[in-house]
């Protein structure tokens, strides 16, 4: 029989018992503080325990649980795993132990057809109420029942003696056994031996007590029932293996990882974990969990170093763990479609944190050189054992090839100081896996109200009733002027925060009296206003006008339609793979949280921003319609990863590229978004990249900060440029007139020309004022002529001055340069004393200074 067949008939046989039959909760349990990750069925069923009233008393739930308190023993035995199905079924205030009991009986010997003399039970020492039930009414022999104390048979274990005080009962526990030829083989043995003959299947809680202060016990006036079965134990006793790891919920990926093994992987325990981590770290990912530094993104990083490193030891040295997902998809298809659907991301999203570690442990040495740095064989060998086993927990780093490098090193490490810090871990993830606190301690469930209705999606203001004020917690019977409180309506406008889409603000309004709402939240279905009386006082039972600020909605709603918009460009661009991991959506700004696996161009960045905008233009009206979940997945809505959604659901629709299952406010048209402009992209986390963005009023802002500060920038740049060309100018005419010093006191330059002494010269790069200020000098002479010429940027330059005492004796400088700048292909003019000529024709410069010569030779 396999694990799915097992599922569904434990689910069919309570729902055929009046049991509600509910989905799953995430591995992230909501409003739950006290445990780090989901780890057990009860857990999403607390406020039920307390006595909430719900619409239904009974339950069943096949629960995907995560717990990291026995990590060191997953692999090694065969029934430890870090995640499992729980199978339970539970009352609250309804049936007690007998029932409880009895349909246990008959749901593993008549509907499983399980062996009855292959079961026997544990009750509570003290419990003789399930002592008789089990033995007058089931009629199991006494010699098959055994009597167990606190730590096993109490729920919490020792909870009388140590807490947490809250609802907590007796346990009875349902064992298989495999027979006198397994585990210990002594005649006497019995389920309170640990040796592995006897397998605990079923453990059914009866909370009947309250635990007060001093461990005193005081009956509960509604008892419940807290069953939990593990899937993959159940499965292995109904299939005849004794190891859960050869149940068909793990040998399909076993045999992938043992066909890739390089090195023969006799040794299951570098096999078994990879298969059971594969499915903690596939899971989160599904209940988005990302590999992170931090708590449970922390476990899963960690979850996949581990898995890797025992891939390492079977010789699989590149990334693998991500090829396993779809195996798993195929496994989990029946309970969990929507894993075979986002397995593509989930993959990548591993694959991506693979890449990442392998190339942390390739630059290894870079890594261990810095946290060794000034270490030689005399340094203390405890300090060196925790920096050991920090890059052990925090970096991944096997531990064989740090204790390499430091043996290359003739570094010491203290063997004792790596394992204090390794145990230390351990209690860290059993307390992480533990229930902390008060195991019932969730805010806000005794308010005493069902349901606050809410009309915010049509209006924005309304009558309504102050059913309760609330201040730190405690109800009072008034709010003064100027205390902080939080009031409860029997109907609000104000949407609470929820989905990433914070709460509303505004204002609750009786004659002069206003209390200004800063803040609201949602505690089950009530809603909760928090803010000030502003003016007056307000009571229970007070009539007052509820108003939302209106702008402030309409810029969150902007910003919430615009992530819906943002999501189907992304998908157009980078492809169907991207899905929403998280979002924050604000008056005045939106973060975006996706998943992609690597990084976007700026040409995708731009076409993405150009895309959204164009559906802002296109104006497409939203549709919002509710029904039922089943329903909206068929028709491809959109679903946020970690999101629990209700049987009956609100999906928003936008023309037909975007439908996603959203209960927040939004616009009617998507032109009201005005503009949208991004402000921000980049990594987050491994595969998964976050966009932050404005719309509206806050875009057209943001444009123009920016145009503001590229015009500063500009004119920052033009006088920068203008003080750089001025120094440039400064420092080249310097090197200019040094130059054209160097040159006219060549006496190469001088030559004597019918009595007359010209100077001619030229040089590369000389601007003409440059040439002017040079042949000024010519005045301060007799009997003289100057020429100079430059070819600059490929065009020519020449200046021609005459002496005073020349031009007196009918020297022309306008004349004589008139054949010379024919030579350079243009024309000249100018003075008697000074003339000047350009041409295209630098190459023949030579030619003009011989022209000028026959000039002066020809001059009367």
């Amino acid at each position: 029989m396999t694990a799915d067949i097992l599922r569904e008939r434990f689910l069919n046989f309570f729902k055929a018992r009046k049991h509600r039959i509910v989905e799953s909760d995430s591995l992230v349990p909501k409003d739950d503080p006290t445990v780090l990750f989901t780890p057990a069925g009860m857990n999403q069923f607390k406020k039920e325990f307390l006595g909430v009233i719900s619409d239904f008393r009974r339950a069943a739930t096949a629960q995907r649980c995560l717990r990291t308190d026995d990590l060191d023993k997953v692999g090694k035995t065969s029934g430890h795993h870090t995640f499992f199905e729980m199978l339970g079924n539970f009352s609250f205030g309804d049936y007690f132990k007998k029932e409880a009991i009895t349909w246990a009986w008959e749901f593993l010997t008549d509907e499983l057809k399980i062996d009855k003399e292959r079961l026997w039970v544990s009750v509570y020492k003290d419990d003789d109420q399930a002592l008789k039930i089990w033995r007058d009414l089931v009629k199991v022999p006494s010699k098959k029942i055994i009597k167990l104390g606190d730590k096993e048979n109490f729920w919490p274990s020792e909870a009388k003696a140590k807490g947490p005080n809250g609802p907590c009962g007796p346990c009875s526990e349902i064992f298989f056994d495999w027979g006198a030829d397994a585990g210990c083989q002594k005649p006497h043995c019995d389920p309170s031996c640990n040796c592995g003959r006897f397998v605990e299947v079923w453990n059914l809680v009866f909370t009947q007590y309250n635990r007060k202060e001093g461990g005193r016990l005081e009956p509960l006036p509604d008892k419940n029932i807290d069953t939990g079965m593990g899937l993959e134990r159940l499965a292995a006793v109904i299939q005849g293996v004794r190891n859960n790891f050869e149940t068909d919920l793990f040998q399909p990926m076993i045999k992938e990882i043992e066909a890739m093994a390089v090195r023969s992987p006799n040794e299951p325990a570098n096999v078994y974990p990879v298969a059971d981590h594969l499915r903690a770290i596939a899971f989160a990912v599904y209940d988005g969990i990302l590999p992170s530094n931090e708590e449970r993104g922390y476990v899963i990083r960690k979850l996949i170093r581990k898995s890797m490193l025992h891939l390492q030891s079977l010789g699989i040295k590149k990334p693998f763990l991500y090829k396993l997902v779809p195996v798993l998809a195929q496994i989990m298809r029946k309970p969990y479609p929507e894993l075979e659907r986002q397995q593509e991301d989930i993959a990548g999203i591993i694959l991506a944190e693979e890449k990442n570690t392998l190339s942390t442990w390739n630059s290894s040495d870079i890594l261990l050189g810095e946290k060794f740095k000034g270490f030689d064989k005399d340094s203390n060998p405890e300090i060196a054992g925790k920096i050991v086993f920090q890059l052990y927990d925090t970096y991944g780093l096997p531990l064989e090839s740090t204790l390499a490098w430091l043996n290359q090193r003739g570094i010491n490490f203290s063997k004792a100081s790596f394992d204090r810090e390794l145990e230390k871990q351990k209690m860290r993830s059993k307390a992480q896996s533990a229930m902390k606190g008060d195991v019932f301690s969730l805010k806000n469930l005794h308010l005493g109200i069902k349901e606050t209705k809410f009309s915010g999606y049509k209006a924005d203001e309304c009558r309504a009733k102050i059913l309760k004020i609330l201040k730190h917690g405690k109800e009072v019977k008034k709010a003064s002027s100027g205390e902080e409180v939080t009031i409860i309506l029997d109907q609000s406008v104000f949407y609470p925060e929820s989905g990433g889409q914070v709460g509303d603000s505004g204002e609750f309004i009786k004659g002069k009296n206003i209390f200004a709402v800063a803040d609201t939240k949602k505690a089950e279905k009530v809603i909760l206003h928090t803010g000030r009386a502003k003016q007056g006082s307000f009571k229970k039972n007070d009539i007052v006008s509820v108003k939302i600020d209106y702008q402030r909605r309409m810029n969150i709603a902007r910003h919430h339609t615009a992530t819906h918009l943002l999501q189907a460009a992304l998908r157009k661009v980078l492809g169907p793979h991207v899905r929403q991991q998280g979002s924050l959506v604000m008056p005045e700004r939106l973060r975006f949280d996706f998943t992609h696996f690597k990084d976007i161009s700026d040409e995708e960045l731009a076409r993405i921003e150009e895309l959204v905008n164009s559906y802002i233009l296109d104006n497409f009206p939203l549709e919002k319609k509710q029904m039922n979940l089943a329903q909206a997945k068929k028709t491809g809505a959109l679903a946020f990863f970690a999101e629990k959604y209700a049987d009956k659901v609100r999906v928003v629709s936008i023309g037909d590229f975007s439908r996603e299952l959203c209960a927040g406010t939004h616009l009617e048209t998507t032109a009201q978004i005005g503009l949208f402009k991004i402000t921000q992209e980049g990594s987050v986390a491994s595969g998964v990249r976050r966009i932050e963005a404005v719309t509206g009023i806050f875009a057209y802002r943001k444009i123009k900060e920016e145009e503001e500060k590229l015009l500063r920038e500009l004119q920052k740049k033009e006088k920068e440029i203008k003080e750089m060309d001025k120094q440039l100018g400064t420092q080249k005419a310097g090197l200019m007139q040094d130059a054209l010093s160097s040159l006219l006191s060549n006496k190469d330059t001088e030559a004597v020309v019918a009595g007359i002494t010209l100077i001619a010269a030229a040089r590369d790069n000389l601007e003409m004022q440059a040439l002017r200020r040079a042949v000024d000098s010519v005045r301060e002479k007799n009997n003289t002529i100057m020429a100079l010429g430059s070819n600059n940027q490929g065009r020519a330059l020449l200046v021609v001055g005459v002496s005073s005492d020349l031009t007196a004796k009918g020297f022309d400088a306008a004349r004589l340069i008139l054949e010379p700048a024919k030579a350079l292909g243009g024309s000249g003019g100018g003075r008697k004393d000074f003339a000047q000529a350009g041409g295209n024709k630098p190459e023949n410069l030579p030619e003009a200074f011989r022209r000028l010569k026959e000039g002066i030779q020809n001059l009367p």
